[in-house]
């Protein structure tokens, strides 16, 4: 059973047009930590439509703890900018991504449990 997302923190940023959201996931719901991911979905949203769906097997679970905190956020960081990404859906983000992904201009939604795809039409249409 999925439960509805809950947005806890967002900043707010209007787009015109389809939106491209990454969402963590964890199994098949979106939480848990946004470094540590196994899968990330990459979703094109225009209004309450998903467009395209794919799920990409990052392993940054694995990834995370091989080399430093650096090169870890650059293989991120290159993983958005590589898919076009706007958004990033989350259960948690630490500071440093936060701090990061604030400079390129990419929305953070944190807090959120249950139903990928309903999170991802949630963080498209704030």
């Amino acid at each position: 059973m999925s439960e509805t997302p809950n947005i806890e923190q967002e900043t707010t940023t209007t787009f015109g047009g389809p939106v491209v959201v990454a969402v963590a996931l964890h199994g098949d719901q979106v939480g848990g930590g946004w470094g540590r991911a196994p899968q990330v979905a990459v979703a094109t949203i225009d209004g309450a439509t998903i467009r395209s769906w794919e799920v990409h097997d990052v392993r940054w679970d694995v990834a995370h703890d091989e080399g430093g905190e650096g090169a870890h956020h650059a293989r991120v960081v290159r993983f958005l900018r590589d898919n076009g990404v706007q958004v990033v859906v989350t259960g948690h983000m630490g500071p440093p991504m936060q701090n990061t992904l604030g400079k390129l201009g990419i929305r953070v939604v944190m807090g959120v449990i249950g139903d990928p795809r309903l999170a991802a039409i949630d963080a498209a249409n704030p």
